[in-house]
This record gives C-alpha cells, sequence and structure tokens, in this order.
C-alpha cells in the first residue's frame, strides 16, 4: 500500500483518537502503530531492512513476521535504549523534590541573584530544575515561591511566573533526560551528550528570548497576584517554617543534577577532542570514559545520589526512600510506554517505506528542511496538544533521512528544530496549558497572551538560532 496512505491513517488514529475519543496516547500510539504495521506493503519492509544491512532472507523473514510481533519488537528496541534512563530521571527528580534539594536549589540561586533579579532566579531554577523534573513538577514547586515573591514586592507576579515557564519549558524540550528529546535523540543516532549541551546553549537562548517577552507584557498588561490555590497558605508557611539547616547542603543538591551532566557531556567532549586531534587514549582509560559516560550508568549514579540525599535527609528514613522510587516509578512509568509506544509508531513508520516519498521531496539538504520540520511539529502540537507526541510523530516521518549525508549539517540541528516545533501553539487542549492556568490565577485569556504568546517566541527563536547554527557550524 502507499507510504503517504499508510503515514495519513496512522496520523488520523493519532488525532482523533487523542481528541475525538480521548484515548490514553499509549493505547492510541499503540493502535496507530498496529495499523500501519498491517498496512505495510512486504516489500518495502524487506526494502527497510535490507537497507539496515540484513540479507534478503533475514529481510524477507522479517516483513513476513505477524504485525503485532513487529509493533511489540519496536516498543522493546525503544524501551531499550531509553527505559533506564527515564525510570532514574524520574527518580532523580523525586528525590530532589522529597529531600528538600530542589527547594535548597532555588533558595541558593535566589540568594546569588538577589530580589531584584528575582524573575532571573525563577528561569534559572525552571531550567535547571527541568533537566531531571517533568515540567508540570517543576511548577507544582516554584509556583508558591513566585506567589510569595508577588505578596512580598507587591508586583510583577506575571513575571514570575513566565520566568518559571520560560526555563521549565525550553528544558522540557530540549535538554535529556525529558523523555521528548531523549527519544528524538535516540532516533536520530544523536550522543545524549551532545544533545544535552546543544540544549543547553540554543535552549538558553531561546529562554531569553522567553524572558524579554515576559517583561514587556508584565510592563503593558500586568498580571495581579492573586490569591492562593486551596491549600496553598498552609503550603507555604510550612516552607516558610524550613530553614537551610533542615535542607541538605547546596553541593550535594546539586549532584544528582550535575553529576550525570557532567559524565554525559564530558565523554562527548573527549571523544570530540581525541577524534578531531588523532590522540589515541590509553585502553584503561578509553575503557572508564565509555563506562562513566554511558548513559544508563550516569543517570544510575544520580539516582544513588539522589536517593542518598534523601536517606539523608529523613535521618535514615528507608521507608521515605522506599515511597520516594515507587512514586516514581509509578510516574515515570506512564510517560515511560507512551514513548516506547511512540517509539513503535515511528518504526513502523519506517518500515512502510516512507523514507523513499520523504527523500523525494526537494528540501532535504537545503535551508528549507529545518523550518519543514518546525512546522510540521508544530502543526501536530496545536492539534492535538501533547508536545512529547509531537516530537514522537515528527522524528518518526523525518526520522529515515536524518543522516548528515543528506541533510547536508549534523541531525542535532534537526533534533533541536523539532524540540521547538512542540512549543507552538499551547492552547485548550494542552494540559499544561491548564495546569499553568488553574495553578497561577490566570484566566484562558491572559493565559493565552502571555504563555501561549512566549511559547511561540520562544520557539521561533530557537528555530532561527538552530538554522544559523546548522549553517555557521555544520558539523558534518
Amino acid at each position: 500500500m502507499d507510504p503517504l496512505f499508510v503515514l495519513l491513517v496512522g496520523i488520523v488514529i493519532v488525532f482523533v483518537g487523542i481528541l475525538y475519543f480521548k484515548l490514553h496516547a499509549f493505547f492510541t500510539l499503540t493502535l496507530a502503530a498496529m495499523a500501519v504495521a498491517a498496512l505495510s506493503a512486504p516489500e518495502l519492509i524487506s526494502g527497510y531492512w535490507m537497507g539496515e544491512g540484513k540479507s534478503a532472507a533475514e529481510a524477507a523473514s522479517l516483513a513476513s513476521s505477524p504485525f503485532g510481533l513487529r509493533v511489540a519488537t519496536a516498543f522493546g528496541v525503544t524501551c531499550g535504549k531509553i527505559g533506564i534512563v527515564i525510570c532514574m530521571a524520574s527518580i532523580i527528580g523525586k528525590c530532589l523534590l522529597d529531600s528538600g534539594a530542589a527547594l535548597r536549589i532555588v533558595r541558593a540561586i535566589l540568594k546569588v541573584l538577589g530580589e531584584k533579579r528575582a524573575p532571573a532566579a525563577m528561569g534559572t531554577s525552571g531550567f535547571f530544575l527541568g533537566i531531571p523534573v517533568f515540567f508540570d513538577t517543576v511548577f507544582y514547586l516554584l509556583i508558591p515561591l513566585a506567589k510569595a515573591l508577588a505578596a512580598s514586592t507587591k508586583k510583577n507576579y506575571g513575571l514570575y511566573v513566565l520566568a518559571i515557564i520560560a526555563g521549565g519549558s525550553i528544558a522540557h524540550s530540549q535538554i535529556p533526560p525529558t523523555p521528548g528529546p531523549l527519544f528524538v535523540a535516540e532516533q536520530l543516532g544523536i550522543d545524549i551528550g551532545m544533545m544535552m549541551i546543544s540544549g543547553v546553549i540554543v535552549g538558553g537562548i531561546a529562554a531569553i528570548s522567553g524572558m524579554v517577552y515576559a517583561k514587556w507584557i508584565n510592563k503593558r498588561k500586568p498580571i495581579p497576584f492573586r490569591d492562593l490555590e486551596e491549600g496553598g497558605d498552609e503550603k507555604m508557611q510550612k516552607w516558610d517554617d524550613i530553614t537551610d539547616r533542615d535542607l541538605p547542603n547546596l553541593w550535594l543538591s546539586m549532584t544528582p543534577i550535575i553529576l550525570p551532566l557532567i559524565l554525559l557531556s564530558g565523554k562527548t567532549i573527549i571523544t570530540g577532542i581525541v577524534g578531531s586531534t588523532g590522540l589515541t587514549l590509553p585502553a584503561a582509560i578509553s575503557s572508564i570514559v565509555s563506562l562513566l559516560g554511558d548513559k544508563n550508568v550516569a543517570l544510575t549514579m544520580g539516582a544513588s545520589v539522589g536517593l542518598f540525599t534523601l536517606f539523608k535527609t529523613k535521618g535514615g528514613g528507608q521507608i521515605a526512600v522506599k515511597s520516594a522510587v515507587l512514586s516514581a516509578l509509578s510516574s515515570g512509568g506512564i510517560v515511560l510506554i507512551i514513548t516506547c509506544a511512540g517509539g513503535a509508531f515511528g518504526g513502523m513508520l519506517q518500515q512502510s517505506g516512507i523514507r523513499g516519498v520523504v527523500e523525494q521531496i526537494d528540501v532535504a539538504g537545503g535551508m528549507w528542511f529545518l523550518p519543514m520540520a518546525f512546522v510540521l511539529t508544530a502543526m501536530i502540537r496545536t492539534v492535538q496538544g501533547s508536545a512529547t507526541v509531537a516530537m514522537i510523530t515528527s522524528v518518526g516521518i523525518l526520522g529515515p533521512v536524518a543522516a548528515p549525508e543528506i541533510l547536508g549539517f549534523h541531525p542535532i540541528y534537526l533534533a533541536m528544530v523539532i524540540g521547538f516545533g512542540s512549543k507552538p501553539v499551547p492552547w485548550m487542549n494542552d494540559s499544561g496549558f491548564w495546569v499553568i492556568s488553574k495553578m497561577s490565577g490566570m484566566t484562558e485569556g491572559e493565559t493565552l497572551t502571555n504563555f501561549s504568546v512566549m511559547a511561540t517566541i520562544m520557539a521561533v527563536v530557537g528555530l532561527i538560532a538552530s538554522i544559523i547554527a546548522s549553517n555557521v557550524l555544520p558539523l558534518n
């Protein structure tokens, strides 16, 4: 069957399932994967596997296997690539929250930057915590602090809220181990350390543009301070009663985040230096770099430090540690199965022969490929509401032509653009829209004017920065 028709069927199932029937993303993506697998022509499936280095006999055998088995295999392959990373990142995030390490980090940033630079402190905190902690959780953590600052200064409430969003939302779409960028990096064969470094640099530029808009809109249409959500007074009072002596020290608080970042980016930097200079590392050092720079090992070490921090803070509380792990795996497990279902969907799209269709589009290798990827991802995001699903779907379509020799630049730029494309346009079908609206007290109109516009501006600035970087430093 024609690959374009198969692609259309898969996308329709995703949109209709999520938008009309309100089905869970895991079920919808799995259903779409099975539909694509069932409709794909055996000769195209066989051709895909031969392109992956399989013999004609092996490719024919894989093409003739039941479509349910092919979907399950792709699901398992995705889980093998990112499963441990997502679960360990969930544990890190939960430990940061339960131990008070996250609060300690925020207070330290506020102390360094001061009250006058409180918006920058909120944005920096959101960006830093958004690396291992899911955006919704980061917002839940920081919004009481934003309200406390606004109550104290009697101004800039909207600016504080938007600063949190600017930092946290960009980290959510650009920096692994959050599921979207992690999945995109794996699908495009990008080293996770490189993805983290690039996400911090280019994502930081986009976040700064968001801060500029936040200051502009705050001057022209300031949002008045709103009453705390139900129970918020007690929460804030409880936090005010906590002294720094009750919290982990700063370095221990930061280590679960910084350690994996250093190990992963360190491996990328060392490998790049060795490759560019022609040096040869001693076998023992090379083995250590490979071991510690492995994403599964690095995140496991970060999670171990996080659990130790929680254990120490709770005075040897084994129950607290066990509870944190169970809670983290419960929330992280849901994200994992959605991401793996998306991996199965993308895998089936690749086997359907869509690569040949995409290669015929006369934009690959030119300056229009990145804008096309951005628009495609943004359309998917706007229609169905989920940034992660948009990234998963987009990379499934564009991934087959992501080789540097075809693109003319390194796939890292495609990964970043897909991430930025998942930002616009958040509106009423996005769960994050309602989290921000209800927790901050903004009306729907205010949320659209502030959050949605800012997200779109950051996305466009990120796209422009990525296009410029791909031309100045193609890395291919």
